[in-house]
């Protein structure tokens, strides 16, 4: 059994799916795009990966990024403490917040957690 995709809504489809396939090598399929529902979205497919991570915009949505009850975050597993560092440094050189890290958290995880565009919580971890 495996995770087939995760879905956030989005406020700006084109500068999230920039984002995640500039910095995560991911690749979108066209557009989708239900007038009739005012829907669209982008799947988007990371290297070496199963899981897709789905886009989605509809105009009746709002306040993406707010912490709710639910999900808390986007893990993307880069390989190693190198890459964490790696990456972690380009996004804040880019412009992105860092909210922790990089470190060891108390349960031996390597992670820094940086916001995307929209204040979605990414992970980084090995």
């Amino acid at each position: 059994m495996n995770i087939a995709h995760v879905a956030i809504w989005v406020d700006d489809l084109d500068v999230m799916r920039r984002f995640y396939e500039t910095y995560f090598e991911a690749k979108a399929n066209d557009l989708y795009q239900n007038e009739q529902n005012q829907f669209a979205s982008y799947f988007l497919t990371f290297p070496q990966s199963d899981c897709r991570l789905e886009l989605m915009r509809r105009a009746d949505i709002q306040n993406p990024g707010q912490e709710t009850l639910g999900y808390a975050h986007l893990a993307i597993s880069l390989g190693s403490k190198e890459e964490v560092d790696v990456m972690t440094r380009r996004l804040v050189d880019d412009g992105y917040e860092r909210l922790d890290g990089p470190r060891t958290t108390g349960d031996s995880y390597y992670e820094s957690v940086i916001l995307d565009p929209e204040s979605n919580r990414i992970e980084l971890t090995i």
